[in-house]
């Protein structure tokens, strides 16, 4: 699984790697008129290319990943996978970055999650993988996840390789305790909230994390809203204070000022005893979360349950994202049509995507898994015998695929840190916070050469 911790037109000229975040962008022609016919690498070269004795390097954070390369290694004796920890998330990021701005040191392949591949992108550090053969398996793939991974001009940068579908968990032990039944819309929700921490101070609904810009995002994205759109290689539109994110704001400020829900910083000490003690009789989480609950929890076995997000609108089931990752190919590498069948076999190859939902238990991104019994069909004691799986399955089916990233994610994280994770801390206004967070990426998205617009 991927914790916490859209993708853009090749700039038509060349962009700098800075230091720090790396993120310039440089203006370019217009998308349409700059695009470049692509050309197919024949079968001949594949085959050749993978017959030829051949070191590739692959970073990624996923444990025990070595049984998925060993696959591929068989099929391929030719080929060796080194296979390099470079640490999880932005850890390796700003690996990546400092080793492309020196020309030396990157990977072939690097695991990127979905937010991140606009970012390296528009810095034209990713292999666009269509001559390669990837356009052939737009159809493995759920399609926002395949939406996740192309760019405006039709270019692939990544395969998809784990998600994150957004749902909501749930002590079902609590919500009998006090006559509740799982909200089925967000009025339902904090109804239910305000009634459950009135009956019990020491617990409330739900946790909204006041360091989790993941959850925050996952929560725009299920209410329709459209926080970055990139509309040319040097031009973005940001909207992270629109009508619907001050709605989403409003509704939580409220909760959060009312005492009804709890800001406790996620993935902290504090938190994990929160969830083992029932302090949070909810964690609106991910795909991942069911597995990942059952560690960091054990103690709560047979007392969690899963459902829907509640709903804005319960006639038009919706939800958003947080979480999951990619296989993407690094611009430079010595053995691109290897590393392209590398990527390709990892995340399309029955038994390897197989494995990787009964080894790392992630999340998967294929149609296929989503639709296999062996994975829909667990009924894991933990959740009382109920098959989460397929509530999750059934979650990502409603995942609108016009969602996007910005590419400089990592300042608009960290603006967000300051302005709205804080309101959240603060009990203070999220929706002044959210004209902060407005401003303060747009003024960085001018400063790096952006042309910004508002709606």
């Amino acid at each position: 699984m991927t914790l916490p911790s859209a993708r853009r037109r090749l700039l038509a000229a060349a962009c700098v790697l800075t230091t720090g975040l790396a993120l310039t962008a440089c203006a370019g022609n217009d998308p349409a008129d700059s695009a470049e016919p692509v050309k197919a690498v024949s079968q001949a070269e594949i085959d050749a290319a993978m017959t030829k004795p051949t070191e590739l390097t692959f970073w990624t954070w996923v444990p025990d990943i070595e049984k998925e390369v060993a696959l591929f290694e068989k099929k391929y004796p030719a080929i060796d996978v080194k296979v390099v920890n470079a640490g999880q998330g932005e850890p390796e990021y700003t690996k990546l970055r400092t080793a492309l701005k020196a020309g030396t040191g990157a990977p072939d392949v690097a695991q990127i999650e979905f937010q991140y591949i606009p970012t390296f992108a528009i810095t034209e550090s990713l292999v666009d993988l269509r001559p390669y053969g990837a356009e052939q398996h737009a159809g493995t793939f759920v399609d926002w996840t395949w939406k996740q991974v192309t760019g405006a001009q039709g270019q692939i940068w990544a395969y998809p390789q784990d998600t994150g579908p957004m749902g909501m968990l749930y002590r079902q032990d609590i919500f009998d305790e006090h006559g509740i039944t799982p909200p089925k819309t967000w009025d339902e929700f904090a109804a239910a909230a305000a009634k459950l921490h009135a009956a019990d101070p020491d617990v409330y609904l739900t946790n909204l994390a006041s360091n989790q810009n993941g959850v925050w995002m996952g929560l725009l994205w299920q209410a329709g809203a459209k926080p970055f759109t990139v509309t040319a290689p040097d031009a973005v539109t940001v909207s992270v204070n629109d009508a619907t994110s001050k709605k989403v704001g409003a509704y939580w400020q409220k909760l959060i000022q009312d005492g009804a829900v709890s800001t406790d910083p996620d993935f902290t000490d504090g938190w994990f005893q929160g969830l083992a003690r029932g302090k949070y009789a909810t964690w609106l989480t991910a795909g991942w979360g069911p597995v990942f609950l059952t560690g960091s929890a054990a103690s709560t076995a047979g007392k969690w349950r899963a459902a829907p997000l509640p709903q804005w609108d319960a006639t038009k089931p919706a939800s958003g994202n947080w979480g999951g990752s990619t296989s993407a190919v690094v611009k430079g590498t010595a053995n691109p049509i290897a590393a392209a069948k590398f990527a390709e076999f990892l995340n399309t190859d029955a038994e390897s995507t197989k494995m990787f939902t009964t080894e790392q238990f992630f999340f998967p991104a294929t149609k296929a898994l989503l639709a296999d019994p062996s994975f829909t069909g667990q009924k894991p004691a933990f959740y009382g015998g109920q098959d989460v799986n397929k509530v999750f399955a059934d979650i990502n089916a409603t995942v609108n695929p016009q969602f996007e990233w910005p590419p400089f994610l990592d300042q608009a994280v960290t603006d967000w840190d300051e302005t709205v994770g804080k309101s959240f801390a603060d009990k203070t206004d999220v929706g002044a916070s959210l004209d902060a967070w407005q401003q303060r990426v747009t003024d960085y998205a001018k400063n790096q050469g952006f042309q910004v617009a508002t709606q």
